[in-house]
């Protein structure tokens, strides 16, 4: 834990720290049951997940505002891995992109971050707020039965396919949760992310009462949610598996590599402050190894409730440790209730949020450059779009390399040629 934090703390900061807990854990809750709903696995996984990664990460990170948990990013490769592997072995990935987090930070290669092409990040953002957006039109439309697909489109041609069997119903109630999430902040600005929780409970309050059993729910597709936290488990590895899943592992050790530090960058901004790339990068990993042991998805730190973290007051990681616990509350007296959430009610939380991390002004700044950049930006972008965030990521940084040596070489020549 960053015990700088604690210098002249007092009980003003303590109080600070605990509501900014609890209104970043109220906001915690829906994300994390829509993130691991969209990664193709049950909802309190999500939950798990946020208990354990938050509690983790304020304690062992580099940042003191850091909050973690279940993030947009990883879900195109989540449900990729369940789709072909399962969730066992997705837990399994989790562990070992733990370790290989705890070697980069060995390495130092938090470092390069600094060094990470703008337009790359920009591109596979984008694409990640492209396929989770897709991902919950299902939901929205009420056609929860139909087949997931790993890539983009296939997932829509099945959308297409079975567009006459949309629900009315599921539609009225995500509109109501949209117009709710969209509306409030606009009436009450410091309400901020709790609206995505209020939208979720209005709207499936009103849907249970004027159209019951008309609209699919948490628990008629995933079942009653428990209340109680699991005991360890640790899956059976062999070295086949590891083998298989050493490249889904990386992908998501990169991706809690690049949107920890680059969210604990944000923090720095906002508080001028300064946190430790080594520390953050060996807590996350930590963080992963364990996660998995309690069911749980990868998680990462997470700028929006970061941000929310610090524009509450929050001084110090007490906060991110409240957050946990109070979901951990939540989890164990309120959970059987969330097992009456509409589905309708959570994809508009999903689709909200991947509108805010889809970089759209850079994304139009870049290509408007009509440079190197915007072609390594849209490659990067329809790469992971209609591949996987391995080639996306892959590939731009493939180019990014040729287009770099190609205009040292113009350099060069250009050089060769005044000396003449």
């Amino acid at each position: 834990m960053n015990l700088e934090a604690f210098r002249d703390y007092s009980i003003d900061n303590l109080k600070k720290d605990l509501l900014s807990g609890i209104v970043v854990g109220i906001i915690a809750i829906p994300l994390g049951l829509g993130f691991a709903i969209a990664s193709g696995t049950t909802p309190v996984s999500g939950l798990y997940s946020t208990i354990v990664a938050g509690l983790l990460i304020a304690i062992l990170g580099g940042s003191r505002f850091q909050i973690g948990g279940p993030t947009g990013a990883f879900v195109p490769v989540l449900l990729g891995i369940v789709l072909q592997y399962g969730f066992e072995n997705l837990l399994i990935a989790g562990f070992m992109a733990g370790i290989l987090l705890i070697i980069f930070a060995l390495f130092n290669v938090g470092s390069l971050i600094e060094f990470f092409p703008k337009s790359i990040i920009i591109g596979f953002q984008s694409g990640i707020a492209v396929i989770i957006f897709s991902s919950q039109i299902p939901n929205f439309l009420g056609l929860h039965h139909i087949e997931k697909h790993e890539y983009f489109h296939l997932h829509l041609k099945e959308i297409i396919e079975n567009i006459d069997l949309v629900g009315i119903y599921s539609i009225i109630t995500a509109l109501f949760c949209l117009l709710i999430i969209l509306t409030l902040p606009r009436f009450f600005p410091k309400i901020g992310g709790i609206s995505y929780l209020l939208g979720i409970l209005a709207s499936s309050l009103v849907s249970s009462f004027l159209f019951p059993n008309q609209i699919e729910t948490i628990g008629s597709i995933y079942g009653q949610i428990p209340n109680q936290f699991p005991r360890p488990h640790f899956p059976e590895v062999t070295i086949a598996k590891i083998l298989v899943l050493f490249p889904s592992s990386f992908v998501i050790a990169m991706l809690v590599g690049l949107q920890s530090l680059l969210t604990a960058r944000v923090g720095d901004e906002m508080t001028q402050s300064r946190h430790n790339s080594k520390k953050e990068l060996i807590g996350q990993g930590i963080v992963n190894m364990v996660t998995p042991l309690f069911y749980g998805i990868p998680a990462a730190g997470e700028v929006a409730r970061t941000v929310t973290n610090i524009k509450n007051g929050a001084s110090s990681p007490i906060a991110g440790i409240s957050h946990a616990l109070f979901v951990l509350l939540v989890l164990l007296l309120l959970a059987p209730y969330a097992s009456h959430v509409a589905l309708a009610s959570i994809a508009p939380v999903l689709m909200v949020v991947a509108w805010h991390i889809s970089k759209k002004e850079q994304f139009s700044s870049v290509i408007k450059e009509r440079s190197g950049h915007s072609l390594i930006l849209m490659i990067t972008f329809l790469m992971t779009i209609f591949t996987n965030l391995t080639m996306g990521i892959g590939a731009g940084l493939c180019l990014s390399a040729f287009l770099f040596l190609a205009k040292r070489m113009k350099d060069q020549q250009k050089e060769i040629e005044k000396a003449s």
